[in-house]
């Protein structure tokens, strides 16, 4: 939990703040600019003291600042939780940023669980602040838009349906043996079957194309859902032979009764494996996307396909981006399935609108958001510069001319800097891979790495124009 207040910087703290030991100049903007907007940090104590009775009492978390500011550390080093707790820990210019001083520094679980009672709401309303805060200071107007979508992956493995029969088959065996051990019994009828689905699944991982072909394949398909079936009715025999457990340890049996309500939900999602799978490849039935499941562990994961030649099909969520002039992310929104770009076009206008208060003078993206209705959408709304390619079909002479003159193919060329953003997110923030688990996370980690990106690039707007006032 968190403090009403922020602590009081102790004597220590002030001493060694007179060493003259200074923050590198882009967290130093980043601090500076989140001191100066307190509304930022009240954002995320709301949701630290969400469920709480009593707030101002008990033991002491991590503070509201603190949070924001190692999140953002996090994000911005691409860290992960233990060098995040390492290198604060280590330092005291990151101890300084951070807010922890001479204080001692948390375990890495400490701020797991800290950052896990944020919200995609409050990420997304911190970045609106930002975004406003910016305006504000005259750091952007809103003058020029360039949008574009990217796949951000979710850590699963390469889905087939023989490795998703094996996780079911491993996964469930795990948890029964995890149960058996908490309930201090052994569940009769229950076998362990792990060995023989492994050698079924490494068996069709090493048919050649040809032997695909041929009825062995649907035999070993046949073997191994057969063995999945058998483990997921024999767990389910196992939770109703432990319904009505009971230690008298009450920790005993909080932790049976989470064990069995997770072997019931990977039992449930074996059942749709083994649908899929028999559909498949037993019945040769052309199974929708919609339908299918990629991964039992991050059953949330869509299927992207966006013609690439390196990656014609990628695991994870389309997410769509929206960039200023300044390189400001003023909108990202994680999308459903895989629908077209043109779908986005219309409300990204709105969205620019209710954030600056006019239409931006560019608009401009690749031919993937092109359509007649939004060339229409851009003109009725007011955008002077309406820069989308066309999509396949006969230009017209009027169209040809358009896109060859100077103000469309300078749009075009100011699109191209948001490829260089969206590689800095993925390379830099560490948003190419979601490593967090479920949907909710999945929010956090897109959004926690976009505010970090925004931030530094309004540290470096305010370097730059201070650097420019020194020198007038």
């Amino acid at each position: 939990m968190s403090r009403p207040t922020e602590p009081q910087i102790s004597f220590a703290d002030w001493e060694l703040l007179q060493q003259g030991i200074e923050l590198e100049p882009v967290l130093q903007g980043i601090s500076d600019f989140l001191d100066d907007h307190a509304e930022m940090v009240e954002a995320v104590r709301q949701d630290l003291e969400r469920g709480l009775k009593k707030p101002g009492t008990g033991r002491t978390g991590l503070t509201p600042s603190q949070t924001l500011r190692s999140l953002i550390l996090m994000r911005v080093k691409s860290w992960d939780y233990r060098e995040l707790r390492e290198r604060i820990a280590d330092g005291f210019t990151l101890r300084r940023f951070t807010q922890f001083y001479c204080r001692s520094v948390p375990k890495h679980d400490a701020f797991h669980r800290t950052f896990h009672q944020l919200t995609p709401q409050t990420l997304k309303a911190v970045n609106d602040l930002v975004v406003k805060a910016a305006v504000d200071l005259g750091l952007e107007d809103g003058g020029r838009l360039r949008v574009d979508s990217t796949v951000v992956q979710t850590d699963i493995h390469h889905p087939t349906d023989n490795t998703l029969l094996w996780d079911v088959v491993r996964v469930i065996t795990r948890l029964i043996g995890y149960l058996s051990k908490a309930a201090q019994q052994r569940f009769r009828g229950f076998h362990n079957r792990t060995r023989a689905a492994r050698r079924r699944m490494q068996e069709i991982q090493r048919l050649t194309p040809k032997e695909r072909q041929t009825t062995r394949q649907t035999k070993k398909y046949r073997q191994l859902i057969g063995i999945a079936e058998e483990v997921v009715k024999s767990a389910r025999k196992v939770l109703e032979r432990t319904r009505k457990t009971h230690r008298r340890d009450l920790l005993t049996d909080r932790r049976i009764g989470e064990l069995r309500k997770e072997i019931e939900q990977f039992c449930k999602l074996g059942d749709r494996v083994i649908d899929q799978a028999s559909r498949r490849v037993l019945q040769g039935e052309q199974v929708p996307n919609e339908e299918k499941i990629f991964s039992i562990f991050e059953v949330h994961t869509d299927l992207i396909k966006r013609g690439k030649v390196q990656t014609p099909v990628e695991f994870g969520h389309k997410v769509f981006l929206a960039e200023s002039a300044q390189g400001l992310i003023t909108q990202y929104e994680i999308l459903k399935g895989n629908p077209p770009d043109e779908q986005h076009v219309e409300a990204s206008l709105e969205r620019h609108k209710e954030k600056f208060g006019h239409a931006p003078k560019l608009y401009s993206a690749d031919r993937g958001f092109h359509s007649e209705r939004n060339e229409k959408s851009g003109q009725r709304e007011g955008v002077p510069v309406v820069c989308i390619p066309q999509r396949g079909g006969k230009k017209t002479e009027e169209r040809t001319a358009y896109e060859k003159s100077p103000d469309f193919k300078k749009g075009q060329r100011f699109r191209a800097g948001i490829e260089g953003t969206i590689s800095v997110l993925f390379r830099g923030r560490g948003m190419k891979r979601c490593l967090a688990e479920g949907s909710e996370r999945f929010e956090i980690w897109v959004g926690a790495a976009v505010l970090a990106n925004n931030l530094m690039r309004i540290a470096g707007l305010l370097e730059r124009s201070l650097r420019k006032r020194k020198a007038a």
